[in-house]
């Protein structure tokens, strides 16, 4: 007798379990008698008939069907295995965990911008969360007519919408079209709201939604990083003078023939220019500041009385030791000088 007891044997379990997989649904036609059920971590058991639930099992371990499981399905309590009769239920195990999906625009999204006619196009990629929730909305939406459910199908479903969901957080209330990221929590948190009503009628919730980086076009990024090292520099002429010196020490503006020879000479003799104006500038700041005073002239006496001076300004006696000057620059008796 023990000899068809265990042909009539199975074990109720998700054998290839993968971390991809959602659901997996238990697919012999019916349960034999001295059936067992595996329930491993991260696992929950449901049984459900006729796309009605008749138990769900939550804990680890190994139950025996007739003694351990039977008594607490509910419409089922008092089903007896024959001899050749099996218990025609289904088992769909669940795979608990909250998963985390890596996502990123395909296309990029053309947000409407001022001045732009066609619109901004931008991409953006980050991640979202999400777990089963609500088994009943699961077997009837999802798990009555398949016998698996994987990631990648949650993946498909939420990448079909999030453009458009992507295009109505950016431009609602009028964010900053060059400084996204600062918005990023906001512009989360409303696509998280609105995926979340679009995928539970499916017992699926979106636990998290964060938005990782926003890509503008290589043109608008160039312009804003720009920008922020102007910001950061603060003198423009300053951050013009340094990227010379750092492209030219580095050698990325060296090159061969004639035109990088010109572009070379022509940019070495603008920044001497701006050396030699800033230079002189600062001398003629330094030379207002240290001009030094002019000395006082020699005041040459007046000629004693009763004799004139000369027609040519020179005196005609020495006035140092009074003696009678013949015309000359300097006196002969003393050397003085007469003019």
């Amino acid at each position: 007798m023990s000899f068809f007891r265990n042909q009539f044997a199975n074990v109720i379990e998700w054998q290839e379990f993968r971390e991809d997989m959602i659901f997996y649904k238990w697919n012999n036609k019916e349960i034999k008698k001295g059936s067992k059920l595996i329930i491993r971590p991260g696992q929950d058991a449901i049984f459900f008939n006729n796309g009605k639930i008749e138990g769900v099992f939550r804990d680890e371990g190994t139950y025996d069907v007739e003694s351990q499981i039977i008594p607490f399905l509910s419409t089922l309590k008092g089903f007896r295995f024959g001899f050749n009769s099996g218990m025609r239920v289904e088992v769909l195990f669940v795979n608990t965990k909250e998963f985390t999906v890596k996502w990123g625009t395909r296309n990029a999204i053309n947000i409407p911008a001022p001045g732009l006619p066609g619109g901004m196009p931008i991409r953006a990629n980050g991640t979202f969360n999400f777990k089963v929730d609500d088994y009943i909305a699961l077997i009837d939406k999802i798990a009555g007519v398949r016998e698996r459910y994987l990631v990648e199908d949650v993946r498909i479903r939420i990448t079909s919408v999030l453009d458009q969901l992507l295009m109505k957080w950016i431009t609602r209330e009028g964010k900053d079209m060059f400084n996204l990221q600062s918005n990023s929590f906001e512009i989360s948190k409303g696509i998280k709201e609105d995926l979340d009503m679009q995928i539970i009628d499916n017992g699926i919730t979106i636990t998290g939604f964060h938005v990782m980086s926003f890509n503008y076009p290589k043109e608008i990024q160039d312009m804003i990083s720009k920008t922020a090292s102007h910001g950061m520099v603060g003198d423009v002429d300053k951050y013009q003078r340094l990227s010379m010196v750092d492209g030219m020490s580095s050698g990325k503006m060296s090159g061969s023939g004639a035109a990088s020879d010109m572009a070379g000479m022509m940019m070495g003799m603008n920044m001497a220019n701006q050396m030699m104006n800033q230079v002189n500038q600062q001398n003629q700041n330094n030379n207002g500041q240290n001009q030094p005073q002019p000395s006082p002239q020699p005041v040459t006496p007046p000629a004693p009385e009763g004799q004139p001076a000369a027609s040519d300004g020179k005196p005609n006696f020495c006035p140092n030791c009074g003696t009678k000057t013949a015309g000359g620059n300097f006196c002969a008796n003393c050397g003085h000088k007469l003019v």
